[in-house]
């Protein structure tokens, strides 16, 4: 059975970043990166262009940070679902970006593995929350 495509925009204003994890998405035939955006204003400019399935986030970028560029996108696009990716594992971060309509969180840490499942479980209409991140949640 043929799955449909996941529409991928990467966000993130380190160039290696998004290079690099556009390569590693490449690996899987159900993942299309159909843009880059280096901050949040761009990203919410591309997908009112190209409506993506799933954008991953950076979230400490300017002008627009990664939250505020999170809560634009939503409120106009509430199909778009969008995974928080940071380098920070405080839980915290975490919850920001879900209070801000993301759907998940994974931190740069994350391996291709729990990325790609991350991605399916939030297409799928589920949360995903990192395993680095959910470690540090039930330690409180």
């Amino acid at each position: 059975m043929n799955l449909p495509q996941i529409r991928i925009i990467l966000v993130d204003d380190h160039e290696l970043v998004r290079g690099s994890w556009k390569l590693l998405l490449k690996q899987n035939s159900r993942f299309s990166v159909i843009a880059e955006c280096k901050n949040g204003a761009e990203a919410i400019e591309e997908v009112q262009r190209q409506v993506p399935d799933i954008i991953l986030m950076d979230i400490n970028m300017f002008p627009i940070n990664g939250l505020e560029a999170t809560e634009k996108i939503t409120q106009k696009n509430p199909s778009v679902k969008i995974i928080g990716l940071s380098i920070n594992s405080q839980p915290v971060y975490a919850q920001k970006m879900l209070q801000a309509g993301a759907q998940g969180y994974v931190t740069k840490n994350s391996t291709l593995q729990e990325m790609t499942h991350a991605i399916i479980e939030v297409q799928n209409g589920r949360q995903y929350i990192c395993e680095e991140v959910r470690e540090k949640m039930t330690a409180y």
